[in-house]
């Protein structure tokens, strides 16, 4: 029988005998369990299997064509919704590591998170969100009305990863979705309105949607998962932004947490020029950050004194980075809004994405007979949300057929 002494911190297995989950983690024997019961499985403790199903869900492997900043047939090197995802989840784990935390649920969580994402990134969800709520119900049809199984108000891209996970992925006889532990749909459900939680809240009484209600945070590997998932991001769209053209090595310069770093790299290595002083520089300042982090972190967790996953609900966030990192963390969001995300070029790119979703969207209500048939035995939507699940879950280059195929239009160039 497995040690559950919440007074004792718990070896885990494989890792040094230093390393031990603390009281205050998520404990896959304690977790508050599945929607529908399951045995436990003799090799994997619960966290590693939703992980695993994870992997083997079509929504995974779809992440693979769904763009992050770059469109996906803009270049074969740039990130996607897949690659940010794994970069995530080896962060996550990193530091999950060093607080003693749960490593695998932080890692279900990182690689689940992007699920419910539109093609074309947050081009494509803010276009079909615009089609929800500019196209309301028709009344006079009844098959347009939101039915109990779905949210009633327009589209957000955390709230439709857990309906991916909850009702969309059809892989086993008994129910729909792939059946995960509350721990990590609580992680992927990061943001939530209050209209949508009241209709989480309906549906599962004390489920994932309460704590945006009661004002409780979530579990520390949950709090764990949405940094990492910031600190990946702007990294890698320096990255990104800069082997595109579209950002400059200069113009970093303007950026402590970068220029640190370059500094450094140029002191240790003063002959370094391009590609290797940009990654060394963006490694380095990883690296701070995780550090950062973890210390921050750590010693928050000690002053609060947390010693459960209950405690942990009831207390402010606790993980995060110290207050000049944050300060220097935001700086840089604030620079690559301005100086990539809203760059002309990339502006010119999702303007077009955007119309290939709202332009699939209007057609496929006009023409339901295009959308796919239901399987059987699905849940019962209306028409509007059965066509936002069928574009939320298309890929870049699939949206872009379809939408050549529809409107005899090729808006991007291959």
């Amino acid at each position: 029988m497995p040690d559950t002494d919440p007074s004792r911190p718990l070896a885990v297995p494989g890792l040094p005998p230093q390393v031990a989950l603390q009281p205050y983690a998520c404990w896959p024997e304690r977790s508050r369990g599945r929607r529908y019961p399951q045995p436990v499985a003799p090799t994997r403790n619960e966290f590693q299997r939703d992980r695993d199903r994870v992997i083997h869900s079509s929504a995974f492997r779809r992440l693979v064509y769904k763009t992050q900043v770059f469109l996906n047939h803009e270049g074969d090197l740039f990130r996607t919704r897949l690659t940010h995802s794994l970069e995530v989840a080896q962060l996550g784990r990193s530091i999950a590591r060093s607080l003693g935390l749960h490593e695998d649920l932080v890692e279900a969580i990182a690689l689940a998170h992007d699920l419910g994402h539109t093609p074309f990134g947050h081009a494509g969800q803010d276009a079909l969100n615009a089609c929800l709520h500019q196209l309301p119900p028709d009344p006079e049809q009844p098959h347009d009305a939101p039915t109990s199984h779905e949210p009633d108000g327009g589209f957000e891209h955390n709230l439709q990863s857990l309906r991916v996970v909850d009702e969309l992925e059809q892989r086993y006889p008994e129910h729909d979705g792939i059946n995960l532990c509350f721990e990590t749909r609580e992680g992927i459900l990061k943001h939530c309105s209050r209209a949508n939680a009241l209709w989480l809240e309906a549906r599962e009484p004390g489920g994932v949607g309460q704590r945006f209600l009661s004002g409780q945070s979530p579990s520390l590997e949950a709090q764990l998962a949405n940094l990492a998932d910031e600190i990946a991001y702007n990294a890698h769209d320096i990255d990104d932004g800069v082997r595109s053209g579209l950002l400059r090595l200069e113009q970093l310069e303007a950026l402590e947490l970068f220029e640190r770093q370059r500094r450094a790299v140029l002191q240790a290595y003063p002959a370094l020029a391009g590609k290797r002083l940009l990654y060394e520089s963006i490694r380095r300042m990883l690296t701070e950050q995780v550090y950062d982090v973890i210390e921050a972190s750590g010693s928050a967790i000690l002053q609060a004194g947390v010693q459960s996953v209950d405690e942990v609900r009831r207390s402010p966030v606790l993980l995060g980075f110290s207050a000049p990192m944050r300060e220097q963390a935001s700086a840089l969001k604030r620079f690559l809004m301005l100086n990539l995300y809203r760059h002309p070029q990339v502006m010119e790119q999702t303007g077009r994405a955007r119309q290939v979703v709202t332009e699939l969207y209007l057609i496929y209500h006009e023409a339901p007979e295009e959308l796919p048939a239901l399987a059987d035995g699905a849940a019962p939507l209306s028409l509007r949300r059965r066509v936002a699940d069928h574009i939320a879950g298309m890929t870049d280059r699939y949206a872009l057929r379809e939408h050549q195929r529809l409107t005899g239009q090729s808006l991007f160039e291959a």
